[in-house]
């Protein structure tokens, strides 16, 4: 991104929710979806990505979220630019007190759409910043990658660590992960909105193939 270009996402509304493929709203716009562990912070980055407070509900129940929810949002660049995607978040994985059945299910519609969505252009991975990665997120990670998912690795709750520890956490991410020097990890905050412009330039490079 210029120095003097600025990113902002505008006209942003809910659009579906489904389980299938056959509920998936019509239409070519890319994808870019949303997964992460329960309660890493979804819903309140979408919220602080898209400058809108009520878009996406926030809940204390972990797990609560059963359902692919698409967001229509149009990424503006510049004074003219304006670029159509759909946001797609995820059901959190690795919530305990779900029952096997219930994760069973959901993992199925979840693979179902990261395996045969043609309109999936990347794939951003929710870590909370504050704790090192779990056995589901590296598992999460390991099956993008056997589907030849593009990933960006995004550090939520930035906001709960000091700026010291930043990098720190994130070293301890790109570790436990076992990601490259390469791979770029942009911590967040959704109250502050820090790391949006970064993320919003990787949106950027997705939507303007």
């Amino acid at each position: 991104m210029t120095a003097t270009e600025t990113l902002s996402l505008i006209n942003a509304k809910y659009t579906a929710s489904a389980v299938r493929a056959d509920q998936y709203p019509a239409g070519d716009y890319a994808e870019i979806a949303l997964i992460g562990r329960s309660n890493v912070g979804k819903s309140s980055l979408i919220n602080s990505l898209c400058r809108h407070g009520g878009l996406a509900r926030t809940s204390g129940s972990p797990g609560k979220t059963q359902t692919l929810n698409f967001y229509t949002v149009t990424l503006k660049t510049g004074e003219e630019g304006r670029h159509p995607f759909f946001l797609v978040d995820l059901p959190g994985y690795g919530y305990a007190r779900v029952g096997r059945e219930s994760r069973r299910q959901w993992a199925q519609f979840i693979d179902a759409y990261l395996s045969s969505s043609p309109r999936l252009g990347m794939v951003c991975q929710l870590i909370d910043i504050r704790h090192p990665p779990m056995d589901s997120d590296i598992e999460a990670l390991r099956r993008l990658k056997e589907l030849g998912q593009k990933i960006q690795v995004v550090a939520t709750k930035a906001d709960k660590i000091s700026r010291m520890a930043v990098r720190k956490h994130c070293e301890i991410i790109r570790r436990d992960l076992g990601l490259g020097p390469e791979a770029r990890i942009i911590p967040y905050s959704a109250p502050s909105g820090a790391g949006r412009e970064e993320l919003l330039d990787e949106f950027k490079q997705i939507l303007l193939k």
